[in-house]
């Protein structure tokens, strides 16, 4: 059993400090094990008492009679540390830590209680939850194992936060609304096990459907991410993340004591993971409500059915705010509505049926339009009437929805408005498993949750247009950066970075160095009017504070007296500043041009991201930009940039020429490469960027260079892809191959690739027929993730001829593989090369073993593997083949 097993599957529970005190942990911890009515041994430890409720008590750890499963530390923080030790001794690889103040520091002043407790636990290979947390409950198996006043009932939503008073709000306001989970997890302060490896399990277990999380911080990037984006293609995961301002985060910061960074980032990174953020507890119960009732939404068209106007129209309006779409009615549609509905009906979306409406309306309407399929979603809405009862009319609305055969196939929201009546209403829907809400903006807000849910699984599967190999020299570069490091230059200005930046083709302004007035006009009176004088020095960042850029100057007068105003606003202001000269530029032709911001910031959870806005003299960060993680890709990019302009950060004026989006977009993943390629770049800022429809040209520009040893690649929160694994290769008629990681950009290739392989050689990849493969299907082959999977595709003259793949095990200890050959491609050593290149990379990954099954039939297969020295177990009964290499 691993030790997440262990804590989600525990046959046997040992609580640490068990107590007969009903003021203490202890006995809470106990009474809820023995109500949950848990279906194994509970054995509590305490010195203290002969029994504990009732179950005989043992006086130390050391006396337990068996090892269980899980033990739930009930002590306080200064003994825990040693509590660890002694569970380890016997045993315990799965604890529960509930104490708080575990950040205090011990006699020895240079560690805390938290730091010596992972310590001692890795030393016996044991994992921890908390501490500071309120325990865990899994309602599947009855079990209770925390210090909620509160059970939760069993239903297929997993809930993990950080906070244990989220906790027990999230368990009181779901006992009132009937929602059940299936797993419920207080991670506390989170030391040890995190969300990423829960994230994994959770994934793949069958009582979940959709899973919750509240974050307060993240603490490794890295796994989160790939965890994350592994976990939304199969279960449906919602984000409450805290700390959405500075203030906030100052808050969360003296909470937890972990940094926290950018919202922005948090927000593109959830994003990126095809997961789903909300920013309020209010609308996480919408949520929660909506997910735990809702089928996956098909479309994005909503029809709202009403027996008031003025709540239709909010809710149109909280639809619009939200960038929702109404449904369009067919003429069908509209034609057998007007036979049930009175002749002044507005004969369009929302479909208002006037406050007089009987229950027979309600019904008829909701019949016509189930038959339709005119939309994807209907919003059923009733507002309290004296002619119709809220609760009556209620009962007709669900009766009718379950007897219509087709209602499974859309979304259906209800909104009963008011209080007493209505209240009886909405527990009506809510045993129905129909989710309803109080108001229409909370309805909307609900119904958009699965709009921007399904938007950002689009984004997550997307094709993108490939754009070739960028045309860079990332050796020069580093070369070029190294230079600068030795002669201890750590900050670099436009003139000194623009052989940098046209090494990757980006389109930059000559400029200029001048040390006095006279030079700048010498240099201005060379290249022509009119000119920019800028001041350059390290000590002064911001230009804007001493009005440091003067434009558009036009004879030699000009230059002399702005180069002398500059340098004179130096000295009165910043005498102590060092300054390196003036930059002289010719000016840009700013006509029609619009003037873009793009930085390169180091967010400290999550690395280099990439922000864009639009430039400002007050720029910043917080709230003038949205952020991109890098590796982008063109469809990433484009996001990226439609992002930026449906949140109004950078605008398409009609009155200038417009930004040219795939333009905007190749300079935004030009500019990702070279972060991945050069990591002692650790910030750069383009300070403008002039865009003129496709002409994209840098004005200023700045960079912060430091030197960098460590692992190029694992800086980054998403692994780029991994071109050190390209290689050249000769199949036995000597035809020359390239084997490499495949590319999201692969996929018409990899459905070419599959429409030449016969229907025998996929039955035996796959054990079945497949037919035709799908966008979705062909995504998964295609957009991997490199932290946790590899396919190495052979490539001739841009077809795809063979694919290998290996996927790994969330311990990183034994990986799965399969290999593909394109039919008309076998005898030629094409399987070989491929599975050298799976072998040898499982090597290099440090795994222990790599594995594979095929059929009895597949005698090429089976050959192959022994010849590389796997071992065979032939199981006939099963019709299956498990091929074994042990690599430790």
């Amino acid at each position: 059993m691993n030790s997440i097993t262990a804590f989600l599957k525990p046959t046997s529970i040992a609580v640490i400090g068990a107590s007969n005190n009903p003021q203490r942990t202890g006995y809470v911890v106990v009474r809820n094990l023995l109500s949950g009515c848990f279906n194994g041994p509970i054995i509590p430890v305490t010195p203290k008492y002969a029994a504990v409720a009732g179950i005989l008590a043992y006086r130390s750890i050391e006396t337990m009679p068996i090892t269980p499963d899980i033990a739930i530390v009930c002590t306080r923080a200064a003994l825990n540390p040693d509590i660890i030790t002694l569970l380890g001794e016997k045993g315990v690889k799965a604890v529960i830590v509930i104490a708080a103040g575990m950040m205090a520091a011990t006699k020895n002043k240079d560690v805390n209680y938290q730091q010596q407790m992972l310590a001692n636990a890795k030393r016996y290979n044991m994992r921890i939850v908390g501490p500071n947390s309120m325990g865990i409950i899994l309602p599947w198996l009855n079990l209770n194992a925390s210090v909620s006043p509160i059970p939760a009932n069993k239903g297929n939503i997993a809930f993990i936060s950080q906070s244990t008073a989220v906790c027990t709000t999230i368990l009181d306001w779901a006992k009132h609304k009937q929602i059940g989970f299936s797993t419920f997890i207080s991670l506390g302060d989170a030391c040890d096990i995190n969300f990423a490896e829960l994230l994994d399990f959770l994934s793949q277990d069958t009582k979940t459907d959709a899973i919750l999380l509240y974050i307060d911080s993240i603490k490794d990037a890295r796994q989160f991410m790939s965890a994350a984006r592994a976990a939304a293609r199969n279960r449906r995961i919602l984000v409450l993340k805290s700390g959405r301002t500075s203030a906030g985060r100052s808050a969360a910061l003296l909470q937890s004591q972990n940094e926290n960074g950018l919202d922005e980032v948090y927000d593109a990174a959830i994003r990126r993971s095809g997961m789903l953020r909300v920013h309020t507890t209010h609308d996480l119960f919408a949520a929660v409500e909506t997910l735990a009732y809702s089928v996956p939404l098909r479309g994005e068209r909503l029809v709202i059915l009403t027996n008031g106007g003025g709540p239709a129209i909010m809710a149109v309006d909280a639809l619009a705010d939200r960038g929702g779409k109404l449904a369009a009615l067919s003429p069908e549609t509209i034609a057998r509505l007007s036979h049930a509905l009175p002749a002044y009906w507005t004969q369009a979306n929302p479909i208002d049926i006037m406050g007089d409406a009987s229950t027979d309306c309600y019904q008829q309407v909701i019949n016509i339009l189930l038959d339709s399929d005119d939309f994807d979603a209907l919003l059923i809405m009733h507002s309290p009437s004296a002619l119709t009862n809220s609760t009556h009319t209620a009962k007709i609305v669900v009766d009718t929805l379950h007897q219509h055969s087709r209602s499974q196939r859309f979304n259906i929201l209800t909104n009963w408005s008011g209080e007493n009546e209505a209240a009886d209403a909405r527990t009506i829907f809510t045993q129905a498993r129909l989710p309803t809400y109080r108001t229409p903006e909370s309805a909307i807000s609900a119904f958009m949750h699965l709009v921007e849910y399904r938007r950002n699984q689009r984004q997550l599967m997307e094709t993108p247009q490939s754009i070739g190999e960028i045309a860079a020299d990332p050796q020069y570069v580093r070369h070029e950066i190294q230079r600068l490091l030795q002669q201890k230059i750590y900050h670099l200005e436009t003139h000194e970075i623009r052989p940098i930046l046209e090494s990757y083709g980006f389109t930059t302004l000559p400029t200029w160095i001048a040390s006095d007035a006279a030079e700048a006009v010498h240099i201005a009176e060379q290249i022509g009017y009119p000119v920019a004088v800028k001041l350059r020095s390290p000590d002064i960042r911001h230009k804007s504070d001493i009005h440091g850029v003067v434009l558009y100057l036009r004879d030699a007068n000009e230059v002399a007296n702005a180069a002398d105003a500059i340098l004179s606003r130096v000295a009165l202001h910043y005498p102590s500043a060092h300054i390196d000269g003036l930059l002289i530029q010719r000016m840009a032709d700013r006509s029609g041009a619009q003037e873009l911001r793009i930085d390169v910031h180091s967010d400290p959870i999550f690395g280099p991201v990439i922000m864009l806005g639009e430039e400002t003299i007050h720029w910043d960060i917080n709230h003038d930009a949205v952020a991109a993680l890098p590796p982008l890709n063109m469809a990433l990019a484009r996001y990226m940039v439609i992002n930026a302009l449906k949140r109004q950060k950078i605008k398409q004026r009609s009155s200038l020429d417009k930004i040219s989006i795939p333009a905007l977009c190749q300079l935004l993943v030009t500019i990702s490469q070279m972060i991945i390629d050069c990591p002692e770049i650790s910030t750069f800022n383009i300070h403008p960027l002039l865009v003129s429809g496709n002409e994209l040209t840098i004005i200023d520009a700045s960079m912060d260079i430091a030197a960098f040893n460590g692992n190029i690649q694992q800086r980054l929160a998403i692994r780029p892809y991994p071109k050190e694994y390209e290689q050249q290769c000769q199949l036995k008629d000597g035809k020359q191959i390239l084997l490499r990681p495949i590319l999201p950009e692969d996929e018409p290739a990899h459905k070419t690739f599959i429409s030449q392989v016969s229907e025998d050689d996929l039955y035996k990849r796959f054990f079945s027929e497949i037919g035709e493969l799908n966008h979705e299907a062909l995504a998964k082959f295609t957009q991997i993730d490199y932290d946790r999977e590899m396919a190495f595709v052979a490539v001739d003259k841009e077809m795809i001829i063979g694919v290998a793949r290996a996927l790994s095990d969330s311990d990183n200890k034994e990986a799965e593989f399969a290999i593909l050959v394109r039919s008309d491609m076998k005898g030629i050593g094409l399987g070989g090369i491929l599975m050298t290149k799976l072998i040898d990379y499982a090597k290099q990954r440090g795994l222990y073993t790599l594995t594979g099954m095929t059929m009895p039939s597949n005698r090429g297969m089976i050959t192959l593997a022994q010849k590389m020295g796997f071992e065979i177990d032939v199981q006939l009964a099963d019709g299956v083949v498990d091929m074994i290499l042990r690599l430790k």
